[in-house]
C-alpha cells in the first residue's frame, strides 16, 4: 500500500458513507484529479479497495488499515458487509 507523500495537506473530504448509502460512482472505476491524493478512512467494518492500473492490486481496508489513492489512478471500492467510511482529500 502506498503512503501519502510528505508535505501534502488535507483540504477536504466526503461525508460519512455506509454499505447501504455508498455512491454508485465509488463502486466502479473512477480517479482523483491531477495532484489530488485521497485517504479512504474506514470507521467500522471492512472495504475492498481495488487499484485498476497500471498494475491491478486489491486490498482489504479496516479501521487499522486505510487506503491511499494516488492522483489519476483508476480505482474502485466494494463494501465487505456492514461498513462506515469517509474519504479525505490531500494536495
Amino acid at each position: 500500500m502506498k503512503a501519502l507523500p510528505e508535505g501534502v495537506v488535507r483540504y477536504g473530504g466526503t461525508p460519512e458513507f455506509s454499505d447501504g448509502a455508498t455512491p454508485v460512482s465509488l463502486l466502479r472505476s473512477h480517479r482523483t484529479k491531477a495532484g489530488t491524493w485521497a485517504k479512504i478512512v474506514v470507521l467500522e467494518g471492512r472495504l475492498r479497495y481495488r487499484v485498476l492500473e497500471p498494475e491491478p492490486e486489491e486490498f482489504e481496508l479496516s479501521p487499522e488499515t486505510p487506503g491511499i489513492v494516488e492522483p489519476e489512478v483508476p480505482h474502485e471500492i466494494e463494501p465487505v458487509g456492514p461498513v462506515r467510511f469517509r474519504v479525505d482529500f490531500y494536495r
